[in-house]
């Protein structure tokens, strides 16, 4: 008899402006993928926000499953995989990070590797680069997260922030290679350190509750946003306008074209309200700090675990 899971992933932004590639927030929106290991592989898209890949074996869920399995030294046994997805491709929402950790923990389920939530990051940082979307999307909550030379990667995570956001998704792309390659190679001393203070004032404001503070220490980076913001149309009247309509502070989401606005808890459709038309390419919309990470279900429903 196949077997078969059930696998949400949550969706993540990174960075929060000054924590360049090593803050992450798990947010609510999903990717959901239901797994019945089958005679051949088999890909399903049940919503869109979803690549049309005709190959099952491009599909980065598949990639990411069939890299665990290899560097477990286990055979990956074909599947169905039905999904669905509220997380829009290359908008800064961590998509491509939650397709890997879904395709590792697909991988977890179907072989009983048992994989801890830390061997995990390990293999979708391999795949994906940088820890921070990933880190969100495996531990929920607010994530902190450092790879070293050895390979090892340490994460701080804490689920206990009350924050609350509005983001703004446009409806255009911006691919991460594409903002990456407008960063400088380097960074002077006196930057660096300047951008690395900042960081620290707003890990502390958010893990203090101190919203005001980490609104405003949104706003300082030096690492990526001063070079960003201009490949995102509007952004820098957004930032304005939702200062103006009562955002404790505004960024962009991961590597763009969102921007995350953190708001005073409650005030989230008043504030979408006052901007309601004012940016017609982009659409408003609140979202709460995903708690659990990754949530596995069995065939009857039963959860299995949730990180």
């Amino acid at each position: 008899m196949n077997k078969k899971w059930f696998i949400s992933i949550p969706a993540s932004t990174a960075n929060l402006g000054p924590g360049f590639d090593s803050i992450g927030i798990a947010l609510d929106k999903y990717l959901e993928i239901e797994v019945e290991t089958s005679s051949e592989w088999k890909i399903v898209n049940l919503s869109d926000n979803l690549p049309n890949v005709s190959n099952p074996a491009d599909h980065l869920i598949v990639q990411a499953a069939a890299k665990t399995a290899e560097l477990y030294r286990r055979s990956l046994p074909p599947c169905h995989v039905s999904a669905r997805s509220e997380i829009p491709l290359a908008r800064g929402m961590g998509s491509s990070a939650s397709a890997i950790v879904a395709g590792v923990e697909l991988a977890n389920q179907v072989l009983d590797l048992q994989l801890t939530a830390q061997d995990k990051l390990k293999v979708a940082t391999l795949m994906e680069g940088h820890p921070d979307n990933a880190a969100a999307s495996i531990f929920g909550g607010f994530t902190i997260s450092s790879s070293g030379s050895s390979g090892e990667i340490d994460v701080f995570h804490t689920d206990q922030i009350n924050a609350s956001f509005v983001l703004f998704i446009p409806n255009f792309e911006l691919k991460t290679e594409d903002a990456r390659n407008v960063l400088p190679d380097s960074y002077t001393r006196q930057a660096s350190a300047q951008a690395s203070a900042t960081a620290s004032l707003l890990t502390a404001a958010f893990l203090t509750e101190s919203f005001e503070q980490a609104g405003t220490y949104m706003e300082q980076d030096l690492f990526h946003e001063p070079y960003r913001l201009d490949l995102i149309p509007g952004s820098r009247e957004i930032k304005h306008a939702a200062k103006k309509a009562g955002a404790y502070g505004t960024c962009i989401s991961g590597a763009g074209p969102t921007l995350l606005s953190l708001v005073p808890k409650g005030t989230e459709e008043a504030f979408i309200s006052k901007l309601s038309g004012a940016f017609p390419n982009f659409q408003l919309v609140p979202v709460k700090m995903n708690r659990t990470g990754i949530r596995v279900k069995n065939k009857n429903g039963s959860a299995i675990f949730s990180n």
